[in-house]
């Protein structure tokens, strides 16, 4: 399959290069592919500037959001949250309609310092305002509530663990959930929480999981869902 990977952070490089170690056509979509490439200060995280991993990965292509949007048949968005709207009108409404978009970006507010805090929140989703902004995409929410070495090697984290997906379009769902699969997550560990508006839930768990990172000194952690005996 075709993938845009809308974003160059380290969340989108993880899931870009695991998609293209699978066998599939991927390119990475940015605002300004040449601002991107001439970039040579790392991120606020240390990684190395996108220039650097881009020489290690030669076969996923550098485009604009709308030639980025225009290639992919699925369209993953890992962008910043507060800059995922304004990215996605940048691809254009006519390159997503029909498309799956499988959203992994939440809405972390920094204008107050550390910790963020999320906008939205409670009676919305960034999920929701995205389907509700192309609502001829089939929107579907997962991977958020996780380190993004997790996301593509699930193994990391020991034991069971689960991955959440929210959407309003079944068959998007099945094959979002065939993705997971290829990625190393069980079908088991799938939970379907729902409809879109279920996206507030599981963006709402990363204030838990950033203070969870702090306590703990790493990001290999995950939730798992324990039901009863």
């Amino acid at each position: 399959m075709r993938y845009a990977v809308l974003g160059t952070g380290i969340v989108g490089r993880t899931v870009a290069a695991k998609l293209a170690s699978l066998g599939h056509e991927v390119v990475i979509g940015t605002r300004e592919p040449q601002a991107t490439l001439a970039r040579t200060e790392g991120d606020a995280m240390g990684n190395p500037p996108f220039a650097t991993w881009h020489t290690g990965h030669a076969d996923v292509p550098l485009k604009s959001f709308a030639e980025a949007a225009a290639f992919g048949e699925t369209v993953v968005n890992t962008t910043a949250g507060v800059a995922a709207l304004d990215a996605l009108h940048a691809a254009g409404s006519a390159n997503l309609a029909g498309k799956v978009l499988i959203d992994i970006a939440n809405p972390l507010d920094f204008s107050a310092g550390m910790p963020p805090t999320l906008n939205p929140v409670n009676t919305d989703s960034l999920g929701e305002q995205i389907q509700r902004a192309f609502p001829d995409m089939k929107v579907v929410k997962t991977l958020n509530t996780m380190n993004c070495f997790v996301m593509v090697e699930p193994g990391r984290v020991a034991g069971a663990h689960n991955v959440f997906v929210s959407g309003e379009d079944a068959g998007a769902k099945k094959q979002v959930t065939g993705l997971l699969v290829s990625f190393g997550w069980p079908e088991s560990a799938v939970i379907d929480l729902g409809g879109i508006e279920s996206a507030r839930g599981a963006e709402m768990l990363l204030p838990i999981w950033l203070r969870l990172m702090g306590t703990l000194g790493h990001a290999d952690f995950n939730f798992h869902i324990q039901g009863a005996r």
